[in-house]
C-alpha cells in the first residue's frame, strides 16, 4: 500500500468520524446510500475487469504498443480518442483499463485522448443533449470536446 493510499484512507476515515459526532442518523443514512452506489456499480465494474482480461489476453504488448504507443502517432490518439467517445462507462472506472493499457506499452498521450474523450464527449447520451440543447449546439459541444480532447493529447505528447 503507498502513501497516496494511505493519506486518502485516513482523510475519508477521519471524515466519517466527523460525519457520526455531528449527526449519527445522517452519517448513517449516508453510508447506506454509499453501499447502495457501490452495488450498482458493481457489474460495471466486473465488465471492466474482463474487459481489460480480454484485452490484455487477446493483444500482446507489442500489439498494444504498435497502435497506441509512441511509435503510433497521430493516428494512435485518434484510435484511442474515438474508442473513448463511444464508450459509455463512468469515468472512474476508465482509469484501471488507462493504467493496464499504460503498463502494456500506450503512450501517455494516447491514454490522455482515451480518459479526455470518454469524459468529453457523449455519444450514448447524444439524442438526451440534442433533445435538451438542439441538434446544433449537441453536435458542436461534442465535435468541439472532441477536437480539444485530441489538441490536449497532442501537446502532451509534444511535451513529453
Amino acid at each position: 500500500m503507498n502513501i497516496t493510499t494511505i493519506i486518502i484512507n485516513v482523510i475519508a476515515f477521519a471524515g466519517l468520524l466527523i460525519a457520526f459526532s455531528k449527526d449519527k442518523k445522517k452519517a448513517i443514512k449516508s453510508l447506506k446510500m454509499a453501499g447502495k452506489s457501490f452495488i450498482k456499480i458493481l457489474p460495471m465494474v466486473f465488465l471492466i475487469i474482463i474487459i481489460i482480461g480480454l484485452l490484455l489476453g487477446f493483444m500482446s504488448p507489442d500489439q498494444i504498443s504498435r497502435f497506441v504507443g509512441k511509435q503510433s502517432g497521430v493516428r494512435g490518439i485518434l484510435l484511442v480518442g474515438v474508442v473513448g467517445a463511444l464508450m459509455h462507462i463512468p469515468a472512474l472506472l476508465s482509469f484501471p483499463l488507462a493504467a493496464s493499457l499504460l503498463e502494456e506499452g500506450a503512450s501517455i498521450s494516447a491514454v490522455a485522448a482515451f480518459i479526455t474523450t470518454l469524459t468529453m464527449i457523449g455519444t450514448v447520451t447524444l439524442p438526451l443533449e440534442i433533445k435538451e440543447l438542439g441538434k446544433k449546439i449537441a453536435l458542436l459541444r461534442n465535435g468541439l470536446s472532441f477536437i480539444i480532447a485530441i489538441i490536449i493529447a497532442l501537446i502532451m505528447r509534444v511535451i513529453l
